[in-house]
Protein backbone atom coordinates (compact mmCIF):
# COMPACT_ATOMS: atom_id res chain seq x y z
CA UNK A 1 0.00 0.00 0.00
CA UNK A 2 1.12 3.45 -0.82
CA UNK A 3 1.93 5.82 2.79
CA UNK A 4 0.45 9.06 3.12
CA UNK A 5 4.66 9.80 3.19
CA UNK A 6 4.47 8.64 -0.44
CA UNK A 7 1.48 10.57 -1.53
CA UNK A 8 3.01 13.77 -0.09
CA UNK A 9 5.99 13.36 -1.88
CA UNK A 10 4.01 12.73 -5.40
CA UNK A 11 1.91 16.13 -5.18
CA UNK A 12 4.72 17.94 -3.94
CA UNK A 13 6.85 16.57 -7.17
CA UNK A 14 3.18 17.32 -8.94
CA UNK A 15 2.89 20.78 -7.84
CA UNK A 16 6.82 21.62 -8.69
CA UNK A 17 5.87 20.82 -12.06
CA UNK A 18 3.20 22.91 -11.84
CA UNK A 19 5.17 25.96 -10.80
CA UNK A 20 7.56 25.35 -12.98
CA UNK A 21 5.59 25.93 -15.86
CA UNK A 22 4.42 22.55 -17.03
CA UNK A 23 0.66 22.20 -16.32
CA UNK A 24 -0.46 19.21 -18.70
CA UNK A 25 -0.87 16.11 -16.96
CA UNK A 26 0.33 13.32 -19.10
CA UNK A 27 2.93 16.09 -19.74
CA UNK A 28 3.56 15.77 -16.50
CA UNK A 29 3.51 12.22 -16.34
CA UNK A 30 5.88 11.90 -19.28
CA UNK A 31 8.55 13.69 -17.93
CA UNK A 32 8.09 11.68 -14.36
CA UNK A 33 9.19 8.64 -16.24
CA UNK A 34 12.50 9.62 -17.89
CA UNK A 35 13.51 10.28 -14.27
CA UNK A 36 12.26 7.06 -12.92
CA UNK A 37 14.06 4.96 -15.61
CA UNK A 38 16.84 6.62 -14.96
CA UNK A 39 16.82 6.44 -11.01
CA UNK A 40 15.62 2.33 -11.34
CA UNK A 41 18.43 1.85 -13.92
CA UNK A 42 21.10 2.88 -11.55
CA UNK A 43 19.38 1.32 -8.52
CA UNK A 44 19.08 -2.11 -9.95
CA UNK A 45 22.96 -2.00 -11.03
CA UNK A 46 23.86 -0.67 -6.97
CA UNK A 47 21.95 -3.94 -6.34
CA UNK A 48 23.99 -5.90 -8.72
CA UNK A 49 26.94 -4.69 -7.45
CA UNK A 50 26.33 -5.00 -4.08
CA UNK A 51 25.68 -8.78 -5.09
CA UNK A 52 28.90 -9.07 -7.02
CA UNK A 53 30.90 -7.59 -4.37
CA UNK A 54 29.73 -9.72 -1.92
CA UNK A 55 30.88 -12.47 -3.67
CA UNK A 56 33.72 -11.03 -5.46
CA UNK A 57 32.55 -11.61 -8.81
CA UNK A 58 32.05 -9.04 -11.76
CA UNK A 59 28.62 -6.80 -12.63
CA UNK A 60 27.25 -9.05 -15.41
CA UNK A 61 25.80 -6.79 -18.32
CA UNK A 62 26.53 -3.29 -16.23
CA UNK A 63 24.05 -0.57 -17.64
CA UNK A 64 27.10 1.67 -16.21
CA UNK A 65 29.89 0.25 -17.69
CA UNK A 66 33.58 1.48 -16.68
CA UNK A 67 35.53 4.11 -19.41
CA UNK A 68 33.43 6.87 -21.09
CA UNK A 69 30.41 6.66 -23.21
CA UNK A 70 30.00 8.77 -26.67
CA UNK A 71 27.31 10.76 -26.96
CA UNK A 72 26.01 11.41 -30.27
CA UNK A 73 24.16 14.84 -29.96
CA UNK A 74 26.90 16.63 -28.60
CA UNK A 75 30.00 14.34 -30.19
CA UNK A 76 32.21 14.25 -27.15
CA UNK A 77 32.82 11.78 -24.58
CA UNK A 78 31.33 11.00 -20.70
CA UNK A 79 31.96 9.19 -18.17
CA UNK A 80 29.14 6.48 -17.71
CA UNK A 81 29.26 6.83 -14.18
CA UNK A 82 28.68 10.66 -14.11
CA UNK A 83 25.19 9.48 -16.13
CA UNK A 84 23.99 7.39 -13.01
CA UNK A 85 21.26 9.02 -10.95
CA UNK A 86 23.55 8.45 -7.42
CA UNK A 87 26.01 10.46 -8.83
CA UNK A 88 24.80 13.11 -10.92
CA UNK A 89 22.10 13.86 -7.81
CA UNK A 90 25.04 15.35 -5.57
CA UNK A 91 25.70 17.70 -8.39
CA UNK A 92 25.10 21.85 -8.12
CA UNK A 93 22.23 22.71 -9.83
CA UNK A 94 23.34 23.94 -12.95
CA UNK A 95 25.39 21.34 -13.66
CA UNK A 96 23.13 18.88 -12.48
CA UNK A 97 20.65 19.94 -15.33
CA UNK A 98 22.93 20.11 -18.09
CA UNK A 99 23.98 16.39 -17.08
CA UNK A 100 20.59 15.09 -16.72
CA UNK A 101 18.82 17.12 -20.10
CA UNK A 102 22.33 16.83 -22.43
CA UNK A 103 23.46 13.27 -21.41
CA UNK A 104 21.72 11.27 -19.11
CA UNK A 105 18.31 11.92 -20.72
CA UNK A 106 20.15 11.35 -24.48
CA UNK A 107 22.00 8.31 -22.82
CA UNK A 108 18.12 6.36 -21.73
CA UNK A 109 17.10 7.65 -25.28
CA UNK A 110 20.06 6.01 -26.93
CA UNK A 111 19.99 2.52 -24.38
CA UNK A 112 18.39 -0.26 -26.83
CA UNK A 113 19.51 -3.09 -25.84
CA UNK A 114 18.99 -5.77 -22.56
CA UNK A 115 15.87 -6.54 -20.98
CA UNK A 116 16.53 -2.97 -18.97
CA UNK A 117 15.63 -0.90 -22.06
CA UNK A 118 12.09 -1.87 -22.51
CA UNK A 119 11.50 0.83 -21.69
CA UNK A 120 13.69 2.80 -23.95
CA UNK A 121 12.63 1.15 -27.11
CA UNK A 122 9.88 4.08 -27.79
CA UNK A 123 12.16 7.05 -26.52
CA UNK A 124 13.24 7.94 -30.32
CA UNK A 125 10.97 11.08 -30.37
CA UNK A 126 11.29 12.04 -26.30
CA UNK A 127 11.71 15.24 -25.58
CA UNK A 128 12.74 16.43 -22.11
CA UNK A 129 10.72 19.97 -20.78
CA UNK A 130 12.19 20.49 -17.63
CA UNK A 131 13.56 24.06 -18.41
CA UNK A 132 14.91 25.26 -15.07
CA UNK A 133 17.78 23.83 -12.76
CA UNK A 134 16.20 24.76 -9.61
CA UNK A 135 12.60 23.30 -11.01
CA UNK A 136 15.06 20.02 -11.88
CA UNK A 137 16.41 19.95 -8.61
CA UNK A 138 13.41 19.39 -5.99
CA UNK A 139 12.02 16.73 -8.57
CA UNK A 140 15.24 14.82 -8.44
CA UNK A 141 15.33 15.43 -4.68
CA UNK A 142 10.94 13.80 -4.57
CA UNK A 143 12.17 11.04 -6.52
CA UNK A 144 15.46 9.85 -4.70
CA UNK A 145 13.38 8.99 -1.48
CA UNK A 146 11.56 6.00 -3.94
CA UNK A 147 12.95 2.87 -3.65
CA UNK A 148 12.61 1.85 -7.28
CA UNK A 149 13.64 -1.86 -6.55
CA UNK A 150 10.38 -1.90 -4.50
CA UNK A 151 8.04 -3.14 -7.14
CA UNK A 152 4.86 -3.44 -5.19
CA UNK A 153 5.54 -0.27 -3.75
CA UNK A 154 6.37 1.79 -7.15
CA UNK A 155 3.59 -0.01 -8.76
CA UNK A 156 0.82 1.48 -6.73
CA UNK A 157 2.48 4.79 -6.61
CA UNK A 158 2.25 4.74 -10.42
CA UNK A 159 -1.00 3.82 -10.29
CA UNK A 160 -1.59 7.07 -7.96
CA UNK A 161 0.00 9.50 -10.25
CA UNK A 162 -2.43 7.50 -13.30
CA UNK A 163 -5.25 8.49 -10.55
CA UNK A 164 -3.94 12.34 -10.71
CA UNK A 165 -3.83 12.54 -14.20
CA UNK A 166 -7.16 11.10 -14.85
CA UNK A 167 -8.21 13.71 -11.41
CA UNK A 168 -7.23 16.31 -13.50
CA UNK A 169 -9.54 16.54 -16.32
CA UNK A 170 -7.12 16.00 -18.79
CA UNK A 171 -6.41 12.98 -20.85
CA UNK A 172 -8.84 11.22 -18.89
CA UNK A 173 -9.27 8.97 -22.41
CA UNK A 174 -6.58 6.83 -21.72
CA UNK A 175 -7.77 5.63 -18.50
CA UNK A 176 -10.36 3.10 -17.72
CA UNK A 177 -11.31 3.05 -14.17
CA UNK A 178 -9.29 1.10 -12.29
CA UNK A 179 -12.46 -0.58 -10.20
CA UNK A 180 -14.22 -1.54 -13.55
CA UNK A 181 -10.71 -3.22 -15.35
CA UNK A 182 -10.27 -5.00 -11.57
CA UNK A 183 -13.85 -6.57 -12.21
CA UNK A 184 -13.47 -7.84 -15.53
CA UNK A 185 -9.83 -9.03 -14.70
CA UNK A 186 -11.62 -11.37 -11.59
CA UNK A 187 -14.39 -12.28 -13.99
CA UNK A 188 -11.77 -13.52 -16.58
CA UNK A 189 -9.58 -15.09 -13.64
CA UNK A 190 -6.30 -15.01 -15.49
CA UNK A 191 -3.60 -18.43 -15.13
CA UNK A 192 0.02 -18.96 -15.51
CA UNK A 193 -0.95 -20.52 -18.50
CA UNK A 194 -2.32 -17.51 -20.25
CA UNK A 195 -1.02 -15.12 -23.08
CA UNK A 196 -2.53 -11.79 -22.61
CA UNK A 197 -2.81 -9.21 -24.97
CA UNK A 198 -4.63 -5.11 -25.11
CA UNK A 199 -4.25 -4.18 -28.27
CA UNK A 200 -5.09 -0.55 -27.27
CA UNK A 201 -3.40 -0.72 -24.44
CA UNK A 202 -3.24 2.99 -23.33
CA UNK A 203 -1.07 2.99 -20.10
CA UNK A 204 -1.56 -0.49 -19.95
CA UNK A 205 -4.41 -0.68 -16.92
CA UNK A 206 -5.64 -4.12 -18.16
CA UNK A 207 -2.10 -5.81 -18.54
CA UNK A 208 -1.01 -4.74 -15.51
CA UNK A 209 -4.28 -5.56 -13.74
CA UNK A 210 -4.01 -9.17 -14.62
CA UNK A 211 0.05 -8.72 -13.69
CA UNK A 212 -1.08 -8.00 -9.84
CA UNK A 213 -3.78 -10.81 -10.26
CA UNK A 214 -1.01 -13.25 -11.27
CA UNK A 215 1.11 -12.22 -8.20
CA UNK A 216 -1.25 -12.51 -5.99
CA UNK A 217 -2.96 -15.61 -6.96
CA UNK A 218 0.10 -17.38 -8.12
CA UNK A 219 3.18 -16.03 -5.37
CA UNK A 220 4.58 -19.59 -5.02
CA UNK A 221 4.24 -20.70 -8.68
CA UNK A 222 5.86 -17.60 -9.42
CA UNK A 223 8.57 -18.63 -7.48
CA UNK A 224 9.55 -21.36 -10.20
CA UNK A 225 12.26 -20.31 -13.30
CA UNK A 226 9.78 -21.24 -15.75
CA UNK A 227 6.73 -19.60 -14.86
CA UNK A 228 8.89 -16.45 -13.82
CA UNK A 229 10.47 -16.25 -17.04
CA UNK A 230 6.99 -16.30 -18.85
CA UNK A 231 5.50 -13.70 -16.50
CA UNK A 232 8.64 -11.39 -17.04
CA UNK A 233 8.71 -11.66 -20.73
CA UNK A 234 6.09 -13.81 -22.72
CA UNK A 235 3.09 -13.56 -21.00
CA UNK A 236 1.99 -9.73 -21.55
CA UNK A 237 1.46 -7.56 -24.56
CA UNK A 238 -0.07 -4.39 -25.73
CA UNK A 239 -0.02 -1.98 -28.78
CA UNK A 240 -1.24 1.46 -29.09
CA UNK A 241 -0.21 4.11 -32.07
CA UNK A 242 1.00 6.83 -29.57
CA UNK A 243 4.57 7.10 -28.30
CA UNK A 244 3.64 8.95 -25.20
CA UNK A 245 1.07 5.94 -23.93
CA UNK A 246 3.50 3.62 -24.99
CA UNK A 247 6.09 5.18 -22.95
CA UNK A 248 3.86 5.51 -19.76
CA UNK A 249 2.59 1.66 -20.20
CA UNK A 250 6.15 -0.07 -20.47
CA UNK A 251 7.01 2.13 -17.00
CA UNK A 252 3.86 1.27 -15.72
CA UNK A 253 4.41 -2.85 -16.35
CA UNK A 254 8.04 -2.33 -15.74
CA UNK A 255 7.03 -1.01 -11.99
CA UNK A 256 4.98 -3.88 -11.74
CA UNK A 257 7.56 -6.61 -12.28
CA UNK A 258 7.04 -7.52 -16.24
CA UNK A 259 10.64 -6.57 -17.19
CA UNK A 260 10.53 -6.82 -20.88
CA UNK A 261 7.08 -7.05 -21.73
CA UNK A 262 6.01 -7.40 -25.52
CA UNK A 263 5.04 -3.50 -25.66
CA UNK A 264 4.67 -2.44 -29.45
CA UNK A 265 3.91 0.71 -31.80
CA UNK A 266 1.69 -0.58 -33.76
CA UNK A 267 -1.88 0.25 -35.45
CA UNK A 268 -4.08 -2.90 -34.24
CA UNK A 269 -6.78 -2.63 -36.91
CA UNK A 270 -4.79 -2.46 -39.81
CA UNK A 271 -2.67 -4.77 -42.03
CA UNK A 272 0.85 -4.34 -39.97
CA UNK A 273 -1.01 -6.64 -37.02
CA UNK A 274 -0.35 -10.10 -38.27
CA UNK A 275 -1.28 -11.72 -34.82
CA UNK A 276 -3.65 -14.11 -35.63
CA UNK A 277 -4.70 -17.58 -33.45
CA UNK A 278 -1.82 -16.06 -30.97
CA UNK A 279 -3.41 -15.30 -27.22
CA UNK A 280 -5.47 -17.14 -24.90
CA UNK A 281 -6.71 -13.97 -23.09
CA UNK A 282 -7.98 -10.65 -24.33
CA UNK A 283 -8.92 -7.89 -22.34
CA UNK A 284 -9.68 -4.19 -24.00
CA UNK A 285 -11.68 -0.69 -23.92
CA UNK A 286 -11.03 -0.34 -27.41
CA UNK A 287 -11.66 3.18 -29.17
CA UNK A 288 -15.24 4.26 -29.46
CA UNK A 289 -16.91 6.53 -32.45
CA UNK A 290 -13.96 6.22 -34.59
CA UNK A 291 -14.52 5.38 -38.33
CA UNK A 292 -11.49 4.38 -40.71
CA UNK A 293 -11.80 4.21 -44.24
CA UNK A 294 -11.55 0.58 -45.43
CA UNK A 295 -8.24 0.72 -47.46
CA UNK A 296 -7.18 1.33 -43.94
CA UNK A 297 -8.14 -1.92 -42.12
CA UNK A 298 -7.21 -5.07 -42.51
CA UNK A 299 -9.46 -7.80 -45.15
CA UNK A 300 -9.39 -10.43 -42.77
CA UNK A 301 -11.29 -7.86 -40.18
CA UNK A 302 -14.06 -6.90 -42.78
CA UNK A 303 -14.81 -10.54 -43.50
CA UNK A 304 -16.16 -10.90 -40.31
CA UNK A 305 -18.37 -7.44 -40.13
CA UNK A 306 -18.05 -5.43 -43.00
CA UNK A 307 -17.86 -1.72 -41.44
CA UNK A 308 -15.84 1.11 -40.95
CA UNK A 309 -16.63 1.60 -36.94
CA UNK A 310 -13.91 0.85 -34.70
CA UNK A 311 -15.86 -0.60 -31.62
CA UNK A 312 -17.26 -2.90 -34.50
CA UNK A 313 -13.59 -3.85 -35.50
CA UNK A 314 -12.27 -4.49 -32.14
CA UNK A 315 -14.38 -6.89 -31.83
CA UNK A 316 -13.45 -8.57 -35.01
CA UNK A 317 -9.99 -8.45 -34.16
CA UNK A 318 -10.13 -9.81 -30.95
CA UNK A 319 -11.71 -12.98 -32.46
CA UNK A 320 -8.90 -13.42 -34.85
CA UNK A 321 -6.15 -12.60 -32.16
CA UNK A 322 -7.61 -14.94 -29.94
CA UNK A 323 -6.78 -19.20 -29.93
CA UNK A 324 -9.49 -21.30 -30.25
CA UNK A 325 -10.10 -22.18 -26.72
CA UNK A 326 -9.12 -18.41 -25.92
CA UNK A 327 -11.25 -15.83 -23.77
CA UNK A 328 -12.25 -12.28 -24.52
CA UNK A 329 -13.65 -9.58 -21.80
CA UNK A 330 -14.12 -5.79 -24.03
CA UNK A 331 -15.49 -2.51 -22.93
CA UNK A 332 -18.01 -1.94 -25.82
CA UNK A 333 -20.66 1.25 -26.21
CA UNK A 334 -24.60 -0.02 -26.04
CA UNK A 335 -24.70 0.27 -29.51
CA UNK A 336 -22.72 -2.74 -30.31
CA UNK A 337 -25.67 -4.77 -29.04
CA UNK A 338 -28.49 -3.73 -30.92
CA UNK A 339 -27.63 -1.61 -34.03
CA UNK A 340 -29.78 -2.18 -36.65
CA UNK A 341 -26.84 -2.24 -39.80
CA UNK A 342 -25.49 -5.10 -41.28
CA UNK A 343 -21.66 -4.25 -39.58
CA UNK A 344 -23.51 -4.68 -36.32
CA UNK A 345 -25.90 -7.73 -37.12
CA UNK A 346 -23.23 -9.90 -38.63
CA UNK A 347 -20.98 -9.47 -35.65
CA UNK A 348 -23.72 -10.52 -33.18
CA UNK A 349 -24.05 -13.28 -35.47
CA UNK A 350 -20.82 -14.01 -35.69
CA UNK A 351 -20.42 -14.40 -31.69
CA UNK A 352 -23.42 -16.28 -30.80
CA UNK A 353 -23.42 -18.57 -33.72
CA UNK A 354 -19.53 -19.47 -34.58
CA UNK A 355 -17.94 -18.54 -31.10
CA UNK A 356 -19.16 -18.89 -27.08
CA UNK A 357 -21.05 -15.70 -26.30
CA UNK A 358 -21.03 -15.97 -22.43
CA UNK A 359 -22.25 -12.65 -21.09
CA UNK A 360 -23.48 -8.88 -21.54
CA UNK A 361 -22.85 -6.99 -18.27
CA UNK A 362 -24.79 -3.69 -18.72
CA UNK A 363 -23.18 -0.92 -17.01
CA UNK A 364 -24.71 2.52 -15.88
CA UNK A 365 -23.92 5.32 -18.44
CA UNK A 366 -21.83 7.41 -15.74
CA UNK A 367 -19.39 4.86 -15.67
CA UNK A 368 -16.81 6.84 -17.67
CA UNK A 369 -17.90 10.47 -16.29
CA UNK A 370 -16.82 13.16 -15.94
CA UNK A 371 -14.93 12.58 -19.82
CA UNK A 372 -17.80 10.62 -21.31
CA UNK A 373 -21.69 10.26 -20.06
CA UNK A 374 -22.12 6.75 -23.13
CA UNK A 375 -23.90 4.15 -21.99
CA UNK A 376 -21.78 0.95 -22.15
CA UNK A 377 -21.23 -2.68 -21.75
CA UNK A 378 -18.67 -5.87 -21.02
CA UNK A 379 -18.78 -8.52 -23.92
CA UNK A 380 -17.41 -12.09 -22.48
CA UNK A 381 -16.99 -14.77 -25.21
CA UNK A 382 -15.12 -17.46 -25.66
CA UNK A 383 -13.41 -18.01 -29.36
CA UNK A 384 -14.39 -21.71 -30.68
CA UNK A 385 -14.80 -21.66 -34.17
CA UNK A 386 -18.01 -24.06 -33.52
CA UNK A 387 -20.59 -21.96 -31.88
CA UNK A 388 -21.40 -23.45 -28.37
CA UNK A 389 -23.55 -20.47 -27.37
CA UNK A 390 -26.18 -22.69 -25.46
CA UNK A 391 -27.46 -19.12 -23.12
CA UNK A 392 -25.93 -15.78 -22.79
CA UNK A 393 -26.06 -14.48 -19.25
CA UNK A 394 -27.25 -10.63 -18.61
CA UNK A 395 -26.57 -8.31 -15.51
CA UNK A 396 -28.39 -5.09 -14.98
CA UNK A 397 -25.25 -3.31 -13.30
CA UNK A 398 -26.91 -0.49 -11.65
CA UNK A 399 -24.44 1.17 -9.47
CA UNK A 400 -20.09 0.26 -9.43
CA UNK A 401 -19.38 2.03 -6.00
CA UNK A 402 -19.36 5.88 -7.36
CA UNK A 403 -21.80 8.28 -7.94
CA UNK A 404 -22.70 8.79 -11.55
CA UNK A 405 -22.41 12.07 -11.57
CA UNK A 406 -19.82 14.28 -12.78
CA UNK A 407 -17.92 14.17 -9.11
CA UNK A 408 -18.08 10.68 -9.42
CA UNK A 409 -17.28 10.23 -5.05
CA UNK A 410 -16.99 7.18 -3.74
CA UNK A 411 -20.64 5.86 -1.83
CA UNK A 412 -21.89 2.45 -0.62
CA UNK A 413 -24.16 1.28 -3.69
CA UNK A 414 -21.83 -1.28 -5.51
CA UNK A 415 -22.80 -4.26 -7.49
CA UNK A 416 -19.25 -5.19 -8.72
CA UNK A 417 -19.06 -8.00 -5.98
CA UNK A 418 -22.31 -9.47 -7.20
CA UNK A 419 -21.70 -9.26 -10.68
CA UNK A 420 -18.20 -11.28 -9.64
CA UNK A 421 -19.93 -13.64 -7.39
CA UNK A 422 -22.91 -14.81 -10.23
CA UNK A 423 -20.88 -14.87 -12.73
CA UNK A 424 -19.12 -17.22 -11.35
CA UNK A 425 -22.17 -19.52 -10.25
CA UNK A 426 -23.93 -20.28 -12.94
CA UNK A 427 -25.85 -22.64 -11.25
CA UNK A 428 -27.46 -20.31 -9.02
CA UNK A 429 -28.29 -17.98 -11.93
CA UNK A 430 -30.31 -21.03 -13.98
CA UNK A 431 -33.43 -20.43 -12.17
CA UNK A 432 -33.88 -16.52 -11.88
CA UNK A 433 -36.48 -15.02 -13.20
CA UNK A 434 -36.61 -11.82 -15.61
CA UNK A 435 -36.95 -9.70 -13.11
CA UNK A 436 -33.96 -10.01 -11.38
CA UNK A 437 -31.04 -8.16 -12.28
CA UNK A 438 -29.50 -11.25 -13.79
CA UNK A 439 -30.76 -13.83 -15.62
CA UNK A 440 -29.85 -16.13 -18.18
CA UNK A 441 -31.79 -16.08 -21.96
CA UNK A 442 -31.35 -19.26 -24.19
CA UNK A 443 -29.50 -18.54 -27.45
CA UNK A 444 -32.76 -19.48 -29.50
CA UNK A 445 -34.75 -16.37 -28.31
CA UNK A 446 -31.72 -14.18 -28.97
CA UNK A 447 -32.07 -15.49 -32.66
CA UNK A 448 -35.75 -15.22 -33.12
CA UNK A 449 -35.27 -11.51 -31.70
CA UNK A 450 -32.72 -11.08 -34.70
CA UNK A 451 -29.68 -11.13 -32.67
CA UNK A 452 -30.57 -7.97 -30.09
CA UNK A 453 -28.05 -8.08 -26.88
CA UNK A 454 -29.99 -5.20 -24.82
CA UNK A 455 -30.77 -6.42 -21.90
CA UNK A 456 -33.95 -4.11 -22.03
CA UNK A 457 -35.02 -6.50 -24.61
CA UNK A 458 -35.43 -9.47 -22.82
CA UNK A 459 -35.77 -8.30 -19.41
CA UNK A 460 -39.34 -8.10 -17.72
CA UNK A 461 -40.48 -5.31 -15.45
CA UNK A 462 -42.82 -5.71 -13.25
CA UNK A 463 -46.14 -3.52 -13.21
CA UNK A 464 -48.12 -2.87 -10.03
CA UNK A 465 -51.85 -1.66 -10.48
CA UNK A 466 -52.25 2.18 -9.39
CA UNK A 467 -55.62 3.03 -8.30
CA UNK A 468 -56.34 6.68 -8.56
CA UNK A 469 -59.54 8.74 -7.62
CA UNK A 470 -62.12 9.24 -9.42
CA UNK A 471 -62.67 13.12 -11.13
CA UNK A 472 -65.89 13.94 -9.38
CA UNK A 473 -63.41 13.37 -5.78
CA UNK A 474 -60.64 15.21 -7.00
CA UNK A 475 -62.71 17.83 -8.35
CA UNK A 476 -64.75 17.99 -5.09
CA UNK A 477 -61.47 18.47 -3.20
CA UNK A 478 -60.50 21.63 -5.14
CA UNK A 479 -63.62 23.19 -4.44
CA UNK A 480 -63.38 22.73 -1.15
CA UNK A 481 -59.92 23.67 -0.49
CA UNK A 482 -60.80 27.13 -2.87
CA UNK A 483 -63.83 27.62 -0.87
CA UNK A 484 -61.20 27.46 2.50
CA UNK A 485 -59.07 29.76 0.70
CA UNK A 486 -61.61 32.41 0.14
CA UNK A 487 -63.22 32.52 3.49
CA UNK A 488 -59.38 33.59 4.49
CA UNK A 489 -59.14 35.81 2.19
CA UNK A 490 -62.31 37.62 3.77
CA UNK A 491 -60.97 37.28 6.67
CA UNK A 492 -57.38 38.52 6.28
CA UNK A 493 -59.48 42.06 4.62
CA UNK A 494 -62.20 42.33 7.18
CA UNK A 495 -58.52 42.64 9.90
CA UNK A 496 -57.01 45.01 7.88
CA UNK A 497 -60.07 47.36 7.41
Amino acid sequence: MITGEIKNRIDSIWDTFWTGGITNSITILEQMTYLFFMKMLDDAQRTKEANANAFGVAVKDPVFKSGMWHNPDTDRDVPYDELRWSVFRNKEPEMMFRIVSKDAFVFIKNLNEGKESAYSRFMQNATFLIQSPRTLTKIVEGIDHLDMNNRDTMGDTYEYILGKMAASGNNGQFRTPRHIIRMMVELMQPTLRDTICDPAMGSAGFIVESAKYIKEHYEKDLLKRENAEHYKNDMFHGFDTDFTMLRIGAMNLMLHGADNPDIQYRDSLSTDNPDTDRYTLCLANPPFTGSLDYDAVSKNLLALTRTKKTELLFVSLFIRMLQVGGRCASIVPDGVLFGNSGGHKSLRKELVDNQRLQAVISMPSGVFQPYSGVSTAVLIFTKTNAGGTDRVWFYDMKADGYTLDQKRTECADNDIPDVIARFHNPEGEATRSRKEQSFFVPVEEIREKDYDLSINKYKEVERQKVEYEAPDVILGRIEQLQGEITKAFDELKTMIR
